[in-house]
Formats: C-alpha cells, structure tokens, sequence
C-alpha cells in the first residue's frame, strides 16, 4: 500500500465518492462559515487576527485544492467519476465548467485581494473585495457541492 492509497478508501459521507473526496467536500461546505468568521472579526475591530485567519485560511484552501487535484489525477479524472452516476454527462460536465471559473476566478481575486490589502485598505476598497471575494468563496461551496451531488449521489 502507498502513501496515498487511503484517498481511495470508501468515503464517510454514505456516497459512492472516496475518502478524499469526502474530505474535499466537506471543507468545501464549510468554507463560507470559516471565511465569515474572519469577516467577524474584523467587524469587531479584531484586525490582526482577521488578517492572520484570513491568511491562514486561504493558505489551507490552496493546501487542500493541491490535495484535490492529487486525487482526482490519481483517480482518472472527472470522467472516470462520472461512470457511476445517473446524471447526464454533458450537464454535469457544464456544471464543472461553471464551477471551475467560478473556483479560478475567486482564487485570483483572493490571491488579489489578500496580496494588495494595503493599497486597498489606503483607497477605501477592501471592504469591497473582501465582500466580493466572500460571494465567490460561497459560490465555490455552493457549486462545489452540486458537482459532488451530480458525481457521487445522483
């Protein structure tokens, strides 16, 4: 058995999904609930530690993307997903594409927005990307989920 076999274990969630897959999953599901949390404190004047969580938590999202496309390379890809599930191929493959820009696009501009935070912070404007930012993370669990629900459930 190698190192990353355990990715490939039975999932916990009841799904036909694996192991890795559960675990993406759910980090995924509650990843807006992490990045409100680090808006709260900001909102309560907690500004430090805001920046701390906020860049902590990005850092783990970017640990736990490199994780998943480990596995999912490891595994045959979406395709090889796909084989089980009673859903169109074509649509859920649309639903991926839309989940993928909407990942990439939210990546950049949290990439952004962490990395510029204090010409942002001077013009008044990281209020703004931050929401922004929270919309496409919520955006990412959200489709994130449907793609789970189209490969592993339906």
């Amino acid at each position: 058995m190698n190192n990353l076999d355990y990715m490939f274990l039975p999932g916990f969630l009841g799904t036909r999904a694996p192991f890795f897959m559960d675990v993406v999953t759910l980090i995924v599901a509650i990843l807006p609930l992490l990045i409100a949390g680090a808006i709260s404190l900001a909102r309560n004047k907690y500004y430090k530690a805001h920046a701390y969580v906020q860049v902590f938590i990005f850092a783990f999202s970017v640990i736990v993307l490199i994780y998943f496309e480990i596995g999912v390379r490891m595994a045959g890809g979406f395709n090889a997903f796909m084989e089980d599930s009673s859903v169109s191929y074509k649509y859920a493959f649309i639903v991926l594409i839309f989940h993928i820009i909407i990942s990439v696009t939210t990546l950049i501009y949290w990439s952004k927005t962490i990395f510029t935070v204090k010409k942002q912070l001077k013009a008044g404007t990281h209020k703004k990307s931050g929401l922004k930012t929270f919309i496409g993370v919520v955006a990412i669990s959200l489709t994130g989920i449907w793609v789970y629900l189209l490969m592993f459930i339906f």
